[in-house]
């Protein structure tokens, strides 16, 4: 059998097991065994990313050798990533990922092969001073999450206005309930992603904020004033048991008086949408100095092994890009 029909095979078995996962939620964590592309970083898309590492093959292995080994953001650290040396503190969200690239290319260690993000690139300039490239996978939306017991769980949600004034607590209460609000850990990129949007820098956020949640994990919303961004595909996968369950009790809220589903999916239209990335450096890409076959098989262009995994990419809440995605532009 050729690698493609392995891939294709593998990625027919996983998605139907995915399918029938609301009866048990998939158990995710590191890879089970050292392997040729490693990934670090954001916790938004670590779990679609271990579900992409056990069907995409590598070429260059044995039959049904795999070639993806994503690190979650969270667990024991340090992490060790090769069998030889390589261990690196866990990066925990997508700055924290690109970082652990960064240091790699500077150290020449080879520990890291891509850094998971779900934030792009701030400038051009950042990019090339860096040699990273940010290829585009799947397209995620961020809403803020509130309790399902709180007034401020009122159907009509929240204005972009409203939410600058909430982060930098010039707006302290809503329906009359006392807010307050919270942001992901530093790092985060859903934390960079959601500031900007709402027109609010780092230094501009105010006193009343808690900016040290994990992110995605409704559990920390404990008390009926507190209000979080939050992943709509991680919310997705989370309640439809794809994945650990960490919602709790909290319920997405419209932004703009659009809805961050529709049907039950992401809602490609709602006004905060995202692309998420996988990082890679530059100089390996078609082109490069020092050009990697299995990367470029993996990430670069629409029939590349990652974007074929269209079903899969779904299953775990996201959009797809069609023939966006792949993109090294």
């Amino acid at each position: 059998m050729n690698i493609t029909s392995v891939i294709r095979s593998a990625a027919v078995a996983v998605t139907a097991a995915l399918a029938m996962s609301f009866l048990a939620p998939a158990a995710v964590a590191d890879p089970p065994q050292y392997r040729r592309l490693v990934g670090v970083g954001s916790d938004t898309t670590q779990d679609v990313l271990s579900a992409l590492g056990s069907v995409v093959a590598d070429p260059d292995g044995v039959p049904h050798s795999l070639l993806i080994g994503s690190y979650d953001a969270t667990g024991p650290s340090p992490v060790k990533t090769r069998p030889v040396g390589c261990q690196i503190p866990r990066p925990n969200g997508s700055h924290a990922g690109i970082a652990a690239l960064r240091d790699d290319i500077a150290s020449g260690t080879h520990c890291v092969d891509f850094a998971r993000s779900s934030v792009g690139p701030e400038d051009a300039a950042e990019t090339r001073s860096t040699r990273l490239t940010f290829i585009p996978f799947a397209k995620d939306a961020v809403t803020v999450a509130v309790r399902s017991n709180s007034a401020l769980n009122d159907g009509t949600g929240f204005t972009t206005e409203q939410l600058h004034d909430i982060y930098t607590c010039a707006l302290t209460t809503y329906n009359g309930v006392v807010l307050t609000p919270l942001l992901p850990q530093p790092g985060s990129g859903t934390r960079s992603f959601f500031l900007r949007e709402i027109g609010v820098t780092e230094p501009q956020i105010g006193s009343c904020v808690d900016g040290t949640v994990q992110e995605h994990d409704g559990t920390a919303l404990d008390t009926v004033g507190d209000i979080a961004p939050y992943s709509v595909a991680r919310y997705i996968a989370q309640t439809h048991g794809v994945v650990a369950d960490r919602h709790g009790v909290t319920v997405l809220s419209r932004l703009e008086g659009v809805a961050p589903r529709v049907s039950g999916r992401l809602n490609t239209l709602f006004p905060f949408t995202r692309d998420v990335y996988n990082v890679v450096r530059t100089a390996e890409l078609t082109g490069g100095p020092t050009p990697d076959p299995d990367l470029i098989s993996a990430f670069v262009g629409p029939t590349s092994t990652v974007c074929a995994q269209a079903n899969l990419i779904q299953v775990y809440g996201f959009a797809t890009l069609g023939s966006a995605c792949g993109s090294t532009l």
